[in-house]
């Protein structure tokens, strides 16, 4: 990182304090996994090499329905999302590149954004296109549809803005768009729900068109909000209709909190990649519905299920296993990078622990229908303790042991509530 946003100072003594204790819980853990025949180094190079994108728009605060709470030195502009999005880089390693939403994050020299991400460390991941709000002096209106929508100008308008953040997106250096609308409907027959769907698949048609060779349209669906009664890309199963039909450039992203409650989503991981669409995930958590909640803050075990069909997955098909893997989370009571932190150490110790897991075990114990020795063999994965692992990755690529630790003390926060410009409160959208 050659713009570093933290003193590198800071970092080495906090991490020279806690050098001793790591080492000794390394090593311990080391021992464990050996007498199961497991190499820890194996894990931890594993563990570095895994990487995932930040949202943009995650730097911020969000908001409820009611209101929205900005907090002192939260990023105005694109600029300061990017150094946001650096100092979380700087402490955990595994977050290399950025995603951007536009027109949020529209700029008019799109070369020049480039160099000043690559100054602080950062590439650019999937770019986001926004047709779920209208924007000022927009001359029709999203308010009964985008892509889907009746009116022929408005389908028209979603389709440029869209092929407008690939032009955007190629210059950044970014290969996928991913493409989510909030089209639908509130009431039993306000739409053809048939010609809905057929609406959006010419309209997605025309944007698969314009895709550059190496890119992939990441198609997301979500069960409802802000269409109620019916989401015209509800579920998979419609995703993967629609990536099937759009060509082989076309596939599924998964967004952990876009389901009804209890639905088996690492069934769907694993129904997806068999048929060649899974295409990326957006990490989150849900309590009750679709709620942006920070990552393994409320089903922890479910994401490590996940993570063990991606890791089975990877194995059995390695060639072209290339999930786009982001955080997408809305930040309401803590800071966003405090926030973006803990969640970036929830997914890789997922992903740890997911390649722990007796494969060996784990297939003959599917073999002979032993239920119980097939569950304990997740079960046992899932019961370590792999923070020693995360943290050894973190200090050998040149981030924090204790990352909030040092973010705590660099004052990050204190300083930029000085130096930017405060966001105005917001009323919520009810």
């Amino acid at each position: 990182m050659r713009d570093a946003m933290l003193s590198t100072d800071l970092i080495q003594s906090h991490n020279a304090a806690r050098l001793d204790a790591l080492r000794d819980e390394y090593d311990s853990l080391g021992r464990s996994l050996a007498r199961s025949g497991v190499r820890i180094d194996g894990i931890r190079d594993a563990v570095a090499r895994f990487s995932m994108a930040l949202p943009s728009w995650g730097c911020g605060t969000g908001g409820t329905r009611f209101a929205k709470f900005p907090i002192p030195g939260e990023p105005t502009c694109i600029e300061e999302r990017l150094e946001d999005c650096a100092v979380v880089q700087q402490l955990c390693r595994a977050t290399p590149r950025v995603s951007l939403h536009f027109p949020w994050d529209s700029s008019s020299d799109y070369a020049g954004l480039r160099e000043v991400a690559a100054g602080l460390g950062l590439g650019f991941d999937a770019v986001n296109s926004n047709t779920f709000q209208d924007q000022p002096g927009q001359p029709v209106s999203y308010r009964y549809g985008s892509l889907s929508a009746a009116d022929p100008a408005a389908r028209d308008l979603a389709v440029r803005h869209n092929i407008d953040c690939i032009e955007a997106g190629r210059r950044l250096g970014s290969r996928a768009l991913t493409v989510w609308v909030g089209d639908g409907t509130n009431f039993p027959g306000q739409q053809d729900l048939g010609a809905s769907l057929d609406r959006y698949l010419e309209s997605m048609s025309r944007i698969y068109a314009a895709l550059p060779e190496d890119w992939r349209l990441l198609i997301e669906h979500k069960l409802y909000e802000p269409a109620f009664y019916s989401t015209v890309v509800s579920d998979w199963g419609t995703s993967i209709l629609a990536a099937k039909e759009l060509g082989p450039k076309a596939k599924c992203l998964v967004d952990l909190g876009h389901h009804a409650p209890s639905v088996n989503i690492e069934q769907i991981v694993a129904r997806l990649h068999r048929f060649g669409k899974l295409g990326g995930f957006h990490f989150n958590d849900s309590k009750y519905g679709d709620d942006d909640l920070d990552s393994g803050s409320i089903n922890p075990h479910q994401l490590f299920l996940v993570f063990n069909e991606l890791v089975t997955a990877a194995e059995t098909a390695p060639d072209g296993f290339d999930p786009a893997y982001m955080i997408d989370q809305s930040h309401n009571v803590t800071d966003p990078i405090e926030s973006l932190l803990s969640s970036a150490e929830a997914i890789l110790g997922a992903y740890a622990k997911a390649l722990l897991v007796d494969r060996e075990a784990l297939r003959a114990a599917q073999a002979r229908n032993d239920a119980m020795m097939a569950f304990q063999c997740l079960r046992a994965a899932y019961r370590r303790d792999v923070t020693p692992i995360l943290a050894m990755a973190r200090l050998e690529a040149g981030g924090a042991i204790d990352m909030l630790g040092v973010y705590r003390e660099s004052g990050w926060r204190r300083r930029k509530a000085q130096e930017r410009r405060p966001v105005a409160l917001g009323a919520g959208i009810v």
